[in-house]
């Protein structure tokens, strides 16, 4: 069986990222390409990488018959996201990649973002989209809330050490580096190349960063009780890639068997032999997050590594890797691609 597929706002990085990995998708159509900013023009034209496949052009969101779509991906900004879902119809199967139905509390959302929620009826359904973790959940949903790639990444690392009990919950550090195209394609000042290249920079300072919230949303669900962490994110002059280091109080032995075995199943989820360290460059263009353990020569205390593809694991492979639970698919199809080296 074939599903129809429309892909609002694929114009973007996580939109062409959709359209790239459902080309190698046995059940999957794409139908419909929303780009209202660059409407009737081709993907050829807005992405010529894309160009050998056999795509619609870009409308806008008006121009799509939704009763003909099984599955609608939104790969919009927040505050827009939410508007667009709300007008959906009702019955429409969505995988959200914004941050607009991540936080289950309303007032949380606003607190992180600045505005007040439009759509509340639509995040009460919402299910967060960390298909590791909330399979089944995700497997009868209509919403799913695809996560924060600094998100995913930081949780990948912490949620087994956080539910196994092996770490102290009020002494955790995450340090993240992440590639340039987490910021989307519109233009900004701050990633013109002469003020981004040859150098790289924290940002987000203080416990500002908007992810924050979904950290402390899932590790706090997770302990049962409030769990805060230190994070400190870096933008790093690279295209793709986030490269997450947590400094933790815990054995570093059991802490690399407790991952070795919550991932032991898991087809994306590798887990280095203990002392190895993951690198952006083995996970590169594909749906893997590899992940490393270490201890440290203060005794008690452990680091933890973990790599994947912001635009691949982080968004647009994860959504994919959703979209398959939820059209009863296969949930690898389409995402088994090895890493692009070097």
């Amino acid at each position: 069986m074939t599903h129809n597929i429309a892909i609002l706002g694929a114009s973007g990085y996580t939109g062409a990222e959709l359209i790239r990995l459902i080309d190698g998708h046995s059940s999957m159509t794409i139908k419909a390409l929303g780009g209202n900013s660059k409407a009737g023009q081709s993907m050829a034209s807005v992405f010529p990488h894309l160009r050998h496949m056999d795509l619609p052009d870009l409308v806008t969101m008006e121009e799509i018959d939704f009763s003909a779509i099984d599955l609608c991906f939104c790969a919009l900004p927040h505050k827009t996201s939410q508007e667009v879902i709300a007008q959906l119809p009702k019955d429409l199967k969505i995988v959200d990649l914004s941050a607009d139905f991540r936080l289950r509390d309303p007032e949380e959302y606003k607190r992180w973002y600045g505005n007040t929620h439009a759509a509340l009826e639509q995040q009460a359904e919402a299910v967060y989209g960390l298909t590791e973790f909330y399979r089944e959940e995700i497997r009868g949903a209509r919403l799913v809330a695809g996560t924060g790639c600094n998100a995913a990444t930081g949780q990948f690392a912490l949620r087994p050490l956080i539910t196994g009990g092996l770490i102290d919950l009020d002494d955790i550090i995450l340090d993240l580096k992440c590639a340039v195209s987490g910021a989307g394609r519109a233009l900004k000042e701050n990633l013109l190349h002469a003020e981004l290249s040859e150098g790289y920079h924290a940002y987000a300072l203080g416990g500002t960063h908007r992810h924050l919230g979904e950290f402390d949303q899932e590790f706090s669900a997770l302990a049962g009780r409030p769990v805060k962490v230190q994070f400190t994110p870096h933008l790093m002059p690279a295209n793709r890639g986030i490269l997450a280091t947590v400094y933790v109080k815990g054995d570093p032995q059991a802490i690399h068997n407790a991952l070795q075995s919550a991932y032991a199943d898991e087809p994306f989820l590798e887990v280095l032999p203990f002392g190895e360290a993951p690198s952006t460059r083995h996970i590169r263009g594909s749906n893997f997050c590899h992940i490393g353990v270490s201890g440290d020569r203060i005794k008690g205390r452990a680091i933890v590594v973990a790599a994947l593809d912001n635009l691949t694991k982080g968004s647009s492979g994860q959504a994919l890797q959703n979209a398959n639970l939820m059209l009863d698919i296969e949930e690898t199809e389409g995402l088994m691609m090895a890493p692009l080296f070097p």
